[in-house]
């Protein structure tokens, strides 16, 4: 085993790695952007190096500059986590001749796999049933919307360099091909340098399932069971779980087996992923699962693939790596209970999910479950980069003791002032059809609105702040002041009780709290007359005073504002356009995702600020529209 290792990442992934690294009595090197300065990966590791500013094309993706960290720390290897160059075969390579141990397949096989096309066509060759459509090399516009034609909607749009979500648009009509395909190789090229897409047969009732493989440098390749990432948005994971709900033992053992099969036929070495596109039309069947793409690299979900197998796949690729045997056969890998993960995210469900950046002023994470994470109190979340806080892991004999149980920690956390997901998390764990199992990649788009949780707090919150407020605030507070401004707050009356009720206010929103109820909720203090309430995952800070009115536009009156730093990519609209409710105006594009921005009622464009190609910071005025008058 090598006694030196360089993380070629950042955030939640770095941490994690650094965690067995040192358990292994590994010296861990983290490497770090002007952003990152000062971040959780940094402080954990036992040395630091600046690779660059802070936009990852200018830091984390030149792999030049990490190698030249490795060489100068003194690093014996590289690993490279999970995106950024971790699927990059020109780095592998250039890490090899460096003298240097790549902790990851060999580049061959990243290329084999790397291109979804070629992949495919690698499968069918081997075996591997491969879901219909067109891989061609011809780009063309029209030959693309021919073949779409010719398969038949709906069709899936993907970048033959595609990950992570990206690249991808699901296409129902022939109308709407063009303008797909547009945004899809738009995005495409902007995150993969590479604009090229294949198209495929979209399934109907869609179950994504993948295998986790290893092999190693003896030649052995085994597979440690599926999982299940079916609960997506916009094709981006949200919950994972293994194994999968429904998996009969004869689906199971074809749909592992075909997963060996492919990993053998590229020589495969350490930790990768093979992805499955399953009709769950009638269920789980072996004939109506197939060959979607394979992820050369250690995936996000692979903590809930650990939890099943009792094994630590970061310690199996550092192993491998150092030329090492697996620690297990095939026989020896046993299932063990249920497992099932969150990314809990800063971002907003009530905005169209649209990332949240700046401090994490309050964050405390429940222990009830496995946290992995990247950022601490006190740290922030950055534009530049994914803005994931953590992955909350529940393991138990059953999925619904884990479901139940990762329910419990999404009550049990906080974060603050930040807008997060979690809320939105504890109504996709809560939601009938996905306690049942009843899962497909179109759930959460068929149940819309009913997964994003209310603006408005709910009475038991109220009551659970203004419970909290009394006990902790009001009641430490003794003074002839204090007990007068109690008696105004409360109501004081002569030959009556005093009012148990508080008005409170919570993001913009006015509410009576019962100080006198049961508090059925956790509620904490967060500052001299501030609470927090977690209800129904939602985080809540209730205080005593009613919000300032914020100076300048927003939506409200027909101002468009920029909701993060971002580039302009397109302008649909022109001075004095006629545009409708819903109407896409511009679209931003940040944190290597695009964001439509919507006409918000009927009107007329009467200000056009926002040029295609120019940069914009958050809260710069794009477009005013002016409503039409009743």
């Amino acid at each position: 085993m090598f006694s030196s290792l360089l993380i070629a990442n950042r955030g939640e992934i770095a941490c994690r790695i650094i965690r067995t690294a040192r358990s292994l009595g590994i010296r861990t090197v983290a490497v770090h952007s002007d952003a990152d300065a000062r971040a959780a990966h940094v402080r954990a590791a036992d040395m630091a190096v600046h690779i660059g500013p802070s936009p990852a094309r200018e830091s984390y993706l030149v792999g030049q500059r990490i190698i030249e960290a490795a060489l100068h720390s003194g690093a014996e290897a590289i690993h490279p986590g999970y995106g950024f160059l971790s699927e990059n075969a020109e780095f592998a390579r250039a890490v090899i001749a460096a003298g240097l141990i790549w902790v990851g397949p060999r580049p061959e096989s990243i290329e084999a796999m790397g291109l979804k096309d070629a992949a495919k066509a690698l499968m069918q060759q081997a075996g591997v049933p491969v879901t219909p459509g067109y891989m061609g090399a011809d780009q063309d516009p029209a030959r693309l919307r021919a073949e779409a034609d010719a398969i038949g909607y709906p069709v899936l749009i993907k970048a033959v360099a595609g990950g992570g979500g990206k690249g991808m648009r699901k296409v129902d009509a022939a109308a709407d091909f063009a303008e797909a395909l547009q945004s899809c190789q738009r995005e495409a090229a902007a995150s993969f340098g590479n604009d090229q897409v294949l198209i495929e047969k979209y399934i109907l009732s869609p179950r994504h399932i993948e295998v986790q493989v290893f092999g190693d440098v003896q030649g052995n390749v085994v597979h440690l069971y599926e999982r299940d990432c079916s609960l997506q948005r916009r094709h981006q994971k949200v919950i994972e779980e293994a194994p999968a709900p429904g998996m009969d033992a004869s689906t199971r053992e074809a749909v592992c087996a075909a997963a060996v099969q492919a990993a053998r036929a590229v020589n495969y070495q350490g930790a990768g992923t093979i992805e499955f596109i399953a009709d769950a039309s009638e269920g789980l069947r072996p004939d109506r699962v197939w060959f979607m793409e394979m992820n050369t690299r250690l995936q996000v979900e692979h903590p809930v693939t650990e939890a099943v197998t009792g094994v630590d796949l970061v310690e199996w690729q550092l192993r491998v790596a150092a030329g090492e045997p697996l620690p297990l056969a095939q026989d020896e890998i046993v299932l063990a209970g249920h497992a099932i993960e969150a990314r809990l995210y800063a971002e907003d469900p009530g905005k169209g999910f649209l990332p949240a950046t700046g401090a994490l002023d309050q964050l405390w994470l429940s222990a009830r479950v496995r946290i992995d994470s990247g950022v601490e109190q006190g740290d922030a979340i950055s534009p530049f980069y994914d803005p994931m806080i953590a992955k909350l892991i529940a393991h138990g004999a059953s999925r619904d003791e884990a479901r139940l149980q990762l329910m419990e920690a999404l009550d049990d956390s906080f974060v603050a002032p930040l807008t997060t997901n979690k809320g939105f998390l504890y109504e996709c764990l809560a939601d009938a059809d996905f306690a049942a199992g009843r899962v497909d990649t179109g759930l959460i788009a068929r149940k819309g609105e009913a997964l994003i949780p209310a603006e408005a707090p709910g009475q038991a919150a109220a009551d659970a702040a203004a419970a909290r407020l009394r006990r902790d605030w009001l009641g430490w507070h003794a003074s002839g002041q204090a007990r007068a401004f109690r008696q105004g707050l409360f109501g004081f009356r002569l030959n009556r009780a005093p009012e148990e009720r508080i008005a409170l206010w919570s993001g913009g929103h006015m509410a009576l709290g019962d100080s006198a109820a049961a508090p059925a909720l956790r509620s904490d203090m967060v500052g001299a007359d501030s609470v927090a309430v977690t209800e129904r995952g939602q985080g809540r800070i209730f205080t005593f005073h009613a919000p300032r009115p914020r100076p300048g536009s927003s939506a409200g009156d027909g101002a468009i504002l920029a909701p993060m730093p971002g580039k302009v990519i397109a302008v649909d609209v022109s001075d004095g356009d006629r545009v409708t409710k819903g109407q896409r105006l511009l679209v931003l594009e940040a944190m290597k995702m695009e964001h439509a921005m919507a006409a918000p009622f009927d009107g007329t464009v009467t200000r056009l600020e926002a040029v295609a190609g120019a940069q914009v910071q958050v809260e710069a005025l794009l477009i005013v529209v002016e409503a039409d008058k009743e």
